[in-house]
């Protein structure tokens, strides 16, 4: 997409039929095809990047989008450095990735220290651990590596397991002052899950597979993984009554949940998490409209916003690791993948490029949505059409070259390990001391003036 003053939906849609639109082509039985049609749209996906901008920060992509979804972004620039052979973006992924590791190696940086939730971290972490398992270039021998940033977002995460409410699981948010603190959520819980089961897989430690079945086992308890003939992942549970689920079902909570469990098969061989595996996959056909992927809690409505409409991107990523994973999935996911990917392509027919991506796969055409979801979702299906042209991700036993730490992150530091607890006298406090310094301020002004 073109930098353009994103100033009015007027303005586009003004822009876009006055411009002649030539829609990116693909043909799946063509790799060229795909990759023009993939360099394209990565290259949409990275109009949004500022971090090489005067004055803006390393890693972070333009206003709306949050910290976390730049981390996901840097998951689908990864994927298509490893899926389409094309390293146009690696040098800027090592510097996003290495920039926002923060002081304690763990992605708490400074900026984002006392905003971030348990599942903006996350997605940071997991794509460390994607770098690890694709044998991405290490970073440098005095920067810490992509095993143990992965491990330290882990650690850390586990660290915060709340057994005192709901009888365990993760808050969606680390500190008490944030909007959220007050719900589990499917996203940090199910994050959790997932690094624990890739790290187990990785690095063939059982304690990961521990917190693996700790985590799943919670989310079942609670109910935020449905009982019934289908296993359907729903929002989450507030803290103030842990037995009201949230229904909203998003691809990228079942997407979690189903990697999560393909990994911990192919790990184990264990036929429960085949057969939960499975059974995810089977339940994954609500998201699908004559095999081609959407957003159905709130595509249908018009109603996804900002973050909501990247969920696609992980999800398409994560079916494309469990088809290679579970050889049984391969069929359905890869139909899924192969027509989901026809329907993003010619999405991929707007703004004044021609090739700018929307929301609906299924619209003939361009829908006249944009953004950097959009492309990152376009990007992610498209790449993963070559999932089983590659290999499974490596493991330390076999190729994969990544060094970590077990202990990563568990150094005392207030700022990450555990939520803040702020009391009515340390707010009463704080209240004091705001207004001592807001006297000062005003008696050295008028000290000035006088």
């Amino acid at each position: 997409m073109v930098s353009l003053p994103l100033s009015s939906a007027l303005l586009w849609t003004t822009l876009f039929l006055t411009s002649k639109v030539t829609a990116v082509e693909l043909d799946l039985n063509s790799f060229e095809s795909l990759e023009n049609a993939t360099s394209l749209v990565a290259y949409g996906l990275m109009d949004y990047y500022t971090g090489d901008q005067y004055g803006k920060t390393v890693g972070m992509f333009s206003d709306p989008y949050y910290w976390w979804e730049a981390g996901g972004a840097w998951g689908c620039i990864l994927d298509y450095w490893y899926y389409m052979d094309n390293d146009t973006y690696n040098d800027k992924f090592m510097a996003a990735m290495m920039h926002q590791t923060g002081d304690n190696d763990d992605y708490i940086p400074l900026n984002q220290s006392t905003t971030e939730g348990n599942d903006d971290q996350a997605f940071w972490g997991i794509a460390a651990m994607t770098a690890a398992e694709r044998n991405f270039t290490n970073p440098p021998e005095d920067s810490p590596q992509w095993l143990y940033l992965a491990q330290a977002v882990f650690n850390t995460m586990a660290l915060r397991w709340d057994a005192d409410t709901c009888g365990g699981g993760l808050r969606w948010q680390i500190f008490v002052w944030n909007s959220g603190y007050d719900y589990k959520n499917s996203v940090s819980n199910g994050a959790l899950f997932h690094l624990a089961a890739r790290l187990a897989r990785y690095t063939g430690n059982s304690s990961y597979t521990d917190w693996a079945e700790k985590v799943y086992d919670w989310m079942w308890d609670v109910n935020v993984i449905s009982h019934g003939d289908y296993m359907f992942v729903y929002d989450g549970v507030s803290v103030n009554n842990c037995s009201a689920v949230t229904p909203y079902q998003w691809t990228y909570n079942q997407g979690l949940l189903l990697a999560g469990c393909a990994y911990l098969y192919n790990s184990t061989g264990n036929d429960t998490w085949h057969q939960r595996t499975l059974k995810l996959l089977n339940s994954s056909s609500v998201f699908f409209n004559n095999s081609i992927l959407y957003e159905a809690a709130c595509q249908p409505r018009d109603t996804c916003n900002t973050d909501q409409r990247s969920f696609k991107a992980y999800f398409s990523r994560f079916l494309g690791v469990t088809a290679q994973l579970v050889p049984e999935s391969r069929n359905q996911i890869m139909h899924w993948i192969n027509a989901s990917a026809v329907g993003a392509a010619q999405s991929c027919s707007g703004g004044t490029d021609g090739h700018t991506c929307g929301t609906n796969w299924f619209y003939d055409g361009w829908d006249g949505k944009y953004g950097l979801g959009e492309q990152m979702a376009a990007l992610e299906i498209l790449v993963n059409t070559r999932a089983l042209d590659k290999p499974a991700p490596y493991t330390a036993q076999d190729g994969g070259s990544s060094q970590g730490d077990g202990a990563a992150g568990t150094e005392a530091h207030a700022t990450n390990l555990n939520p803040l607890n702020i009391t009515a006298g340390s707010r009463a406090a704080a209240g004091i001391i705001t207004a001592v310094i807001g006297i000062s301020i005003v008696a050295c002004a008028l000290w000035l003036v006088f």
